[in-house]
This record gives C-alpha cells, structure tokens and sequence, in this order.
C-alpha cells in the first residue's frame, strides 16, 4: 500500500488536506491522519497539491514522434511525454491514411496498451470526412463511410477504437453513425460542412461530441446553425484545443458560456513538435512548419494540430477564462472521462476509483 499524506486533494470541487491511501492501483480510504503500518509505503505530500490526472482524447503525438508514423520504442517516448506532463489517460489519435497505415498504426497501439494503462482506447480521425473541410487531412485517402472498413479498422486495434471522427453529411453516414453508437463507440462530429439539419440527425443517430470545435466545421449563419451553430445549441459535448490560437480566448469563453462547464472537453490536437523548438516536422504523411509554437501545413496557412502540451491547455483555460482550477479542471478529466464512459474509474479522486492523480507544488 502506499499513503500520500498531508496533501491538497481535490475532493467534491474543493482542495481539503488530507490522506490518500492507494492498494493495488486503487484509491482504497481518504482520510485525515491515516496511520501508516510498517508495510505502507509513505509519499509526503506536505505543502503540495493532488489533482486527478488529465485526460486527452485528441492528441497525434509529442516528443518528435507521430502516431501515424512512429514505431513502438518511438510511440513509448510520445507516452513517456504525456506522462511527465500531467496525463494520465490518452487516445492515441490516428488521423486519415491508407488503409495499411491506419490498420498498421492501430495494431501498435493495441500492443502498446497491454504495457501502458495510460493508454484508454484510440481516437480515430477520419478517413470518413469532408474534402471541403479536411483541414490537414491528406485528400487522397478520404473515404465515404463504411462499417465494414470500420470493423477492419477495429479488428487490427483489437477493439480499442473507442473514438471515430465523422462527416455527417457523406454518403451512408447517418447509418453509419447509428451503427458505431449501437457498438459503443463515441462517434463524434468533425471535418464536415454539414447544415444543422443534417447535424441534428447525425446527433438523433447517436453522436455525442465535435471535434475541435471552430475548427474544419461549417460556420454559424443567421439563416443556419450549421454545425458550429448546433454544436452551441446542442447537448453534445465540444473539444476544443486549448492553446489561444485555434479558438480565440474569447470564442473559447463564449462556448463555456454557451454550453456550460460540464459540456466542453479540453484537447491539445498535439503533433511531434510538442515539446520541441520551431521547425519542419510530419503529420502523417503531410509536411508541417511550425513557427513561434504555431503548427501549419508547410506553405500554406492550413494548422495542422498544435503543439499545446496538457498541463498549458489546463492553465490557458484559468488563464483565459479565469475560472477557478477546481473548476477549469473539468474540461480536462472529468468531462472526457464521461464522455467515453470512463467516470467509474477515472476523473476525480474517489474510494474505490484508480489512483490516477498528478502530485505538483
């Protein structure tokens, strides 16, 4: 067993000192003054905070390696990245390729989960999206929707997609969409330039969220919700990357505004170049430039993911919308956590629940 004590846990929105004693992974008593027997472990954690650890649903890399690119030891120092920065839940995310490397790169991942818990399910991004809004997403291998090549997919990453990105108005999509959700997979709403209408449908289907919200997605107009207009109106959860460039601080305040503080899901979107200085790297297939942090497609004004680590994204939202942490914390585990259907174990520290959480101060 291992007692943490005299921390600052975040318990039910507030900090209260306290102790934390964890067997086996799992948060077993929180307590004041537990007394430690001779086999317990003591961590003290005087003067310092405990969090839940952050959660990232929406990331393509970090440390100089790509999902869709790097091998297992280059995957291992992406999660030895997330790890030192605060995350303790990933999805890998795998943007649109050819089938082989999709069901290549799925297949490593799902071989690297075995060795990381940290690793919770795959995000996958595409291939079934807009060509008029694919953003970074290479053009050649976009795809109309098809549950059969979704079962492909998913076979090689035995089972672990719990994530897909959808364009709502392809061909076949809303069947498509129905059929995911029937699977329990998270189907949520990106790289489209759907009318509300059909987004309204894909959400009766059964999508549950949209993918970087304001971002590769048809604008709001005052004779259509389109789908950043029904994004606000809806009950769906929005990512949103967190990093002050791809949504304005304002935009980003209006949207907590708009939807409430339970409905928004911190991303990063990060590529390779997180944690590294300006230069030109992969996504994908595709060559990005990055230049004073800001990732594009080389030669063109086309982002193309971020290089926003966690532990920024958490303290951009206290910075920009002065939310207190307790609370601008959320969008980073408790909300994604829900999402994805992952609140009993993860999120918020509770008994019975793992001992997932950050130690800082």
């Amino acid at each position: 067993m291992i007692l943490y004590k005299n921390g600052h846990a975040l318990i039910n929105g507030n900090l209260i000192k306290t102790d934390i004693v964890a067997n086996h992974g799992r948060i077993i008593e929180i307590a004041p003054d537990v007394v430690a027997d001779d086999q317990t472990e003591v961590i003290d954690c005087s003067h310092r905070y405990i969090l839940p650890a952050l959660v990232d649903i929406h990331t393509h890399g970090a440390n100089g390696y790509d999902f869709n690119t790097a091998d297992i030891d280059g995957m291992k120092k992406i999660l030895e990245f997330y790890i030192a920065h605060g995350v303790g839940s990933v999805f890998p995310t795998v943007m649109t390729d050819s089938d082989e490397v999709i069901c290549r790169q799925v297949a490593l991942i799902a071989t690297l989960a075995k060795d990381y818990p940290e690793i919770k399910g795959i995000h996958l991004e595409g291939p079934f999206l807009s060509r008029e809004y694919c953003g970074a997403m290479p053009v050649q291998h976009l795809q109309k929707p098809s549950m059969d090549k979704f079962l492909t997919y998913q076979k090689a990453a035995e089972g672990k997609i719990k994530i897909v990105t959808v364009a709502p108005e392809l061909p076949d999509a809303l069947a498509f969409i129905a059929e995911v959700s029937d699977s329990k997979v998270v189907v949520s709403l990106g790289h489209s330039g759907a009318d509300g209408e059909t987004v309204q449908k894909a959400l009766k289907a059964g999508a549950k969220c949209f993918t970087h919200f304001g971002n590769a997605m048809s604008a709001l107009d005052r004779h259509n919700l389109n789908m950043v207009g029904t994004a606000l109106l809806s009950d769906a959860y929005c990512e949103v990357i967190c990093d002050g460039k791809h949504v304005d601080k304002d935009v980003l305040r209006l949207l907590l505004k708009t939807k409430g503080i339970n409905k928004v899901i911190g991303v990063t979107d990060s590529i390779m170049a997180a944690g590294l200085p300006d230069g030109i790297y992969k996504l994908g297939e595709q060559n990005v430039t990055v230049t004073n942090g800001e990732a594009k497609l080389k030669g063109t004004d086309v982002r193309a993911g971020s290089t926003l680590d966690a532990y920024q994204g958490l303290a951009n939202v206290v910075s920009f919308t002065g939310l207190p942490l307790p609370e601008a914390i959320k969008l980073w585990t408790v909300n994604p956590s829900k999402l994805v259907g992952l609140s009993d174990r993860i999120g918020t520290i509770e008994v019975g629940k793992d001992a997932d959480f950050i130690i800082f101060g």
